[in-house]
């Protein structure tokens, strides 16, 4: 495949960071663009950093507008948006983008469905997919659920970006009961309805990911989170490879068919241990946070997507090293940090969590081999560099 210029939005993002390596191994020229004058991406090796001014959630026009210049200017030959807020903003402004330019993602409308939470869980379902105790409060002036089986539960907005010329990215709130469901509804914007409050599934959280291109599926993963900050669901910390029954990767195939779906997916679930069940929670359009992860164990999403795109294709990858795990280095001390200050309680543990003490054995467990940091690299000092700093205050 001959060499191209990309340009990675997003680019103090984990993820993007994985991108831009995983692309200048391939032989790319490589531009990271953010609004940080120092970035995670913008400080790897070999890669180009590039500065934005406009916020996609605020000014998602200006953000568009201003990521076209860079592709006219620099002579970008594909384009990749981290987050959702910036692949919202340049999908919804595509024509704006110079001839040429690839932009290698799911159309506005199919990304704007697979955001959607309860269009996804309905098609789930047609999937053959669990979707496990889930109420939708459709006017933002009802009542909370008063069911008890779906406490303790998670209050989740239909999207996770709402708004039109100003937008904001609106999270998931664990709640313990129908009073607690009452005030997170009536903090959120009305944007956000549909809201699903669902039943908080007893398990760890694992992932499917795939990456489509033309109606081919050309790549696949698994991964289970085994640490996430906060300690009882948030961003995965760290993770590890697994694999997963045929017919559950066969039912994720039906449900991105269903979409129509284009590009690279995430497909988050949770593994129910009281039943042993699979539950879908949501679809994440674009590359994710743990990407490097895949990219560890034997699948480079970024490359293959990249040569797909452009025409290019290789043979589909769908086996992976088993048993890998990666760790993102700061996020897990703040993981350990928070359990060993705060009570199970009062972080919303189970109460089947892990003590503090097997909770530090467990954090201190290295596997030579096995075993990887996400963000430092021996050969690739910089991005660790800039992030330590940037924790520290000491860079803005």
């Amino acid at each position: 495949m001959q060499p191209e210029t990309v340009l990675v939005l997003d680019a103090n993002e984990r993820a993007a960071l994985a991108v831009a390596r995983s692309l200048t191994r391939a032989g790319h020229t490589v531009y990271a663009a953010d609004r940080r004058r120092y970035s995670l991406a913008g400080a790897a090796s070999g890669v180009r950093p590039v500065r934005i001014v406009a916020d996609a959630l605020e000014a998602p026009r200006a953000f568009a507008a201003e990521v076209a210049a860079h592709c006219a200017r620099l002579g970008v030959r594909v384009l990749l948006p981290i987050t959702d807020g910036s692949l919202e903003a340049v999908l919804e402004h595509r024509a704006e983008l110079p001839s040429g330019v690839v932009l290698p993602f799911a159309s506005l409308d199919v990304y704007r469905a697979a955001s959607d939470k309860l269009r996804v869980h309905e098609a789930a379902r047609a999937s053959g997919i669990a979707v496990d105790g889930t109420v939708v409060v459709a006017d933002p002036k009802a009542p909370a659920p008063s069911d008890a089986h779906l406490y303790p539960g998670v209050v989740k907005p239909h999207r996770s970006v709402v708004g039109d010329d100003t937008r904001q990215k609106l999270r998931v709130r664990i709640v313990d009961d129908a009073a607690q469901c009452e005030a997170a509804l009536r903090a959120l914007p009305p944007e956000a309805f549909p809201v699903l409050v669902q039943r908080r599934v007893r398990g760890p959280g694992e992932g499917v990911f795939v990456a489509r291109w033309k109606g081919r599926t050309i790549a696949r993963f698994a991964h289970r989170r085994l640490r996430e900050k906060p300690p009882a669901g948030g961003v995965s910390v760290f993770r590890r490879s697994i694999a997963l029954p045929p017919d559950l990767l066969a039912a994720c195939d039906k449900l991105l068919d269903s979409l129509d779906w284009e590009g690279v997916a995430m497909i988050e679930g949770k593994r129910d241990l009281d039943n042993g069940g699979w539950c879908v929670m949501e679809i994440n359009g674009r590359f994710w946070g743990s990407l490097q992860l895949a990219i560890d164990a034997g699948v480079d999403f970024p490359a293959l997507l990249v040569a797909a795109a452009l025409g290019t294709p290789s043979p589909s990858v769908d086996t992976w090293r088993d048993d890998v795990r990666t760790r993102w280095e700061w996020g897990d001390v703040d993981h350990l940090l928070l359990r060993m200050i705060r009570s199970a309680q009062r972080l919303q543990l189970p109460s089947d969590a892990p003590s503090r003490f097997a909770t530090l054995l467990e954090w201190c467990a290295v596997r030579p081999g096995r075993d990887h940091l996400e963000v430092l690299k021996l050969s690739d000092p910089g991005p660790f560099v800039v992030e330590s700093l940037q924790r520290a205050g000491v860079l803005p």
